[in-house]
């Protein structure tokens, strides 16, 4: 009997869900702001070690464990979001963050049931473990990102930014990337549970990890060199301001000339740039309604032939709220927001939150999608890929800009989660945007990360969270279109979905 099996018979039932609570909670340190690329294969190497010998509800619990390891480190700020800025009393919204990683952690559980079901029960890993492992994480990461208009956080390929593995992403997106580090995690469990069998067949799993793992990190790095895409036309000077408003000012009215009067000073700061652009909700109101402003807007474009696209709320004319990007001259086009944040700018529950109503506020929460094929804003003859906030975490958001979009621009208002661990991994998630995409991309944010990102994901300039400034920087925009774009991750969940069935066939077999 191997070691690794021997030390896992003699854990009881409840030792095995701690060890999982850890596997899960590690796993966040492999995104940003640590970026400890090898956990996002041995964090689910762990996991996958655990399953052995358990029964169906056993399995279930594990995952569940897992999970709330998981998501109970990596979205903790969700905490500090509900009592700090939401107004909500801490027990509330320990409650609801509570509520939500218990929800959340049901995606792993999910994971480890559909394992248990179609590679069956042993009290030994085995090859078809692996495979149902590997097709059962994605297809259900996958599912995450849809569900209730989804949430795509800590999805494994996004860790890959900073390894080696980062050079799939253009290739076949986050969820091809995760499923990588997925194989080589099946592999190397494997390879624990059978150490000392010197059998051929015994060696068998260790020869096909060391063999993997010089195959994907060799052409993972060999990738990342690749260019996918090309420049295109000249290029354009780009400033941008985060003027690091605190969120507790932001929507205070008696702060609203200061907090406009300082976008306007940064912006003066920058000198001459051809675009100009200022965070989600920048200025915290409907931009109709400081018609005073929008006309000083206006004067200093055109004067310094300069273009702005600035975060604000736009009316229609049936009375509908939008988080708009908002283009001046009008002639550069504006961008609403169209993949809005459940909870936080409509209430999909909205007589169950009624109830609550005093003890959380947030505000702008019932504001109307933007069209998903509205046009594109323009800057100097160049298409912008504009998104705002939530939005860059979504591939299949950005991809309806491409391939007209010369480079992409992202506003976000990440003063919402403090100085925790969301501005970091909103960051990371933008780059693994510009790196799926083969695009430039610029991030404004109000309280920080703002960061120029190039074709590669890697962050030319930044400025920090609880930092006020300016960033400048000549941007090239590009044309051309990657493998992902074209190809998407229909592919790649198809691929799961077969990993399962022919888990489940050598299970019959």
């Amino acid at each position: 009997m191997t070691s690794v099996a021997a030390l896992r018979d003699r854990m009881n039932f409840r030792f095995r869900l701690l060890v999982s609570l850890i596997a899960g909670g590690l796993l966040p340190l492999a995104f940003a702001p640590v970026g400890f690329w090898p956990l996002s294969i041995l964090s689910p190497a762990l996991l996958l070690l655990l399953l052995p010998g358990l029964s169906l509800r056993g399995v279930v619990a594990l995952g569940f464990a897992y999970g709330l390891g998981q998501f109970g480190v990596g979205v903790s700020w969700l905490y500090e979001s509900f009592t700090l800025f939401g107004g909500a009393v801490a027990p509330l919204a320990a409650l609801i963050t509570g509520l939500f990683v218990a929800a959340i952690s049901i995606y792993p559980a999910l994971t480890m049931a559909l394992v248990r079901l179609s590679s069956g029960e042993s009290e030994h890993l085995l090859p078809r473990h692996v495979l149902a492992f590997t097709g059962s994480w994605i297809f259900l990461e996958w599912l995450r990102g849809w569900v209730f208009s989804g949430f795509p956080w800590l999805d494994l390929g996004i860790a890959q930014t900073s390894g080696p593995l980062g050079g799939f992403l253009p290739v076949v997106g986050e969820y091809g990337a995760g499923m990588i580090a997925l194989i080589l995690a099946g592999l190397l469990a494997l390879s624990a549970d059978h150490p000392f069998d010197t059998t051929r067949k015994g060696r068998r799993p260790i020869s096909v990890l060391i063999i993997s793992l010089a195959l994907f990190l060799g052409v993972g790095h060999f990738l990342a060199k690749v260019q996918w895409t090309h420049p295109s036309g000249k290029t354009l000077s780009v400033g941008l301001a985060q003027a690091n408003v605190p969120q507790m000012q932001k929507f205070d009215p008696a702060f609203l000339t200061k907090t406009l009067q300082t976008y306007m000073t940064l912006t003066e700061e920058m000198g001459h740039v051809d675009l100009v652009i200022w965070p989600e909700t920048a200025i915290p109101d409907v931009l109709d309604d400081l018609d005073w402003f929008k006309k000083r807007l206006q004067a200093r474009a055109a004067e310094q032939h300069q273009d702005f696209l600035v975060g604000a709320f736009t009316q229609n004319a049936s009375g509908q709220y939008f988080n708009t990007l908002v283009g001046i001259p009008e002639t550069v086009g504006q961008h609403r927001k169209a993949h809005l944040v459940p909870f936080g700018e409509y209430m999909p529950l909205r007589p169950i939150i009624n109830l609550f109503a005093g003890m959380i506020d947030i505000p702008m929460s019932d504001l109307t999608p933007g069209s998903v094929d509205q046009p594109l804003p323009e800057v100097k003859g160049v298409k912008v890929g504009a998104s705002i906030c939530y939005e860059a975490d979504f591939a299949r958001d950005i991809r309806h800009s491409l391939p007209q979009a010369g480079f992409l621009v992202n506003v976000s208002n990440d003063s919402w989660f403090g100085n925790s661990l969301a501005p970091h991994q909103n960051l990371q998630m933008a780059q693994v945007r510009a790196l799926e995409f083969g695009r430039p991309m610029i991030r404004a944010t109000n309280t920080g990360i703002s960061a120029f990102i190039n074709t590669q994901g890697q962050i030319t300039k930044r400025i920090g969270v609880d930092e006020q400034g300016i960033l400048v920087e000549n941007i090239q925009p590009y044309a051309g279109d990657t493998p992902f774009f074209r190809l998407q991750s229909w592919p790649i969940i198809l691929f799961g979905t077969l990993l399962i069935g022919l888990a489940w066939l050598r299970r019959k077999r």
